[in-house]
């Protein structure tokens, strides 16, 4: 199942090269979230966990943006059953949202 949502992007990191004769090549995107109370205590605040999406390449879309960081961005997400009781969100789609607000401005 497939959603989108509003996200707070705080840093994009791109990863390239070869490990054993192994090529790889990703971007990551530190996307902002609640912290969630648990058995051990209460918990205020948000912090960031990363997402992958694409090859390195995505970071050039995102290059330009290093200033206007942390940043809003529409996000689509892939939401699947994982191990046991959990669930797994993909980043499938990623893009900025307040460039396109602030050239109506």
């Amino acid at each position: 199942m497939k959603f989108q949502t509003e996200v707070v992007v705080h840093g994009v990191k791109e990863s390239e090269g070869t490990i054993e004769g192994r090529a790889y090549s990703s971007t990551t995107f530190h996307c902002e979230v609640d912290l969630s109370e648990n058995s051990a205590g209460r918990s205020i605040g948000r912090a960031t966990r990363p997402f992958k999406l694409g090859d390195a390449r995505e970071y050039d879309k995102w290059a330009h943006l290093g200033a206007s960081l942390p940043i809003k961005a529409m996000a689509t997400f892939e939401m699947a059953a994982g191990a046991q009781d959990a669930t797994k969100l993909k980043l499938v789609d990623i893009k900025p949202v307040e460039r396109a607000a602030s050239k109506a401005a």
